[in-house]
C-alpha cells in the first residue's frame, strides 16, 4: 500500500473517532430516579413545573439562584436549584428540559429549555411598539 493511502485511512479513522466521541454523549432523556442513581453525573431530564410547590427567587439576596420543584415524565417530583436568574414567563411553560446533576436528592440545574405554548395563538401575540414612530 502507498504511504498516502495509509495516511488517508488513518485520517478517516481519526475523523470517525472524533465524531463518535462528540456525538456519543447524545442520549435520551433520563428521569430524576435514574439520575440520582449516578449521583454527580450530568443528565438531561424532561419534566414539568410542579405548581403545587412554591418557587423561591430573591434577586436582592442572590440573583443567580432560582429554586423550584419539577416532576419528571415518570411522575417523580424533585427540588431543582437553577444557578441563574428566573426565566421570563417560567410559570407558563408546558414542559422543561433541564440539564444538570443530582446531589443530596436535589437536582442542580445548569441549563433550562422551556417549551412554551404556541406564541402564534390569537390571544398570545405580543406586539412591540416601533421606537422610531414616537
Amino acid at each position: 500500500m502507498k504511504k498516502t493511502s495509509i495516511i488517508f485511512l488513518l485520517a478517516i479513522a481519526v475523523v470517525l473517532g472524533l465524531a463518535v466521541s462528540m456525538f456519543g454523549n447524545l442520549s435520551s432523556y433520563e428521569t430524576f430516579k435514574s439520575a440520582a442513581e449516578k449521583e454527580g453525573k450530568t443528565f438531561v431530564v424532561m419534566g414539568s413545573l410542579d405548581t403545587t410547590q412554591a418557587m423561591v427567587y430573591d434577586p436582592l439576596k442572590d440573583a443567580n439562584k432560582f429554586v423550584f420543584h419539577a416532576v419528571d415524565k415518570a411522575g417523580t417530583p424533585l427540588q431543582v436549584v437553577f444557578n441563574g436568574t428566573k426565566p421570563q414567563d417560567f410559570e407558563r411553560s408546558e414542559s422543561l428540559v433541564m440539564t444538570g446533576f443530582v446531589k443530596n436528592n436535589i437536582f442542580h440545574c445548569a441549563k433550562i429549555q422551556m417549551k412554551c405554548p404556541s406564541k402564534y395563538e390569537e390571544d398570545q401575540i405580543v406586539v412591540a411598539q416601533n421606537p422610531s414612530a414616537s
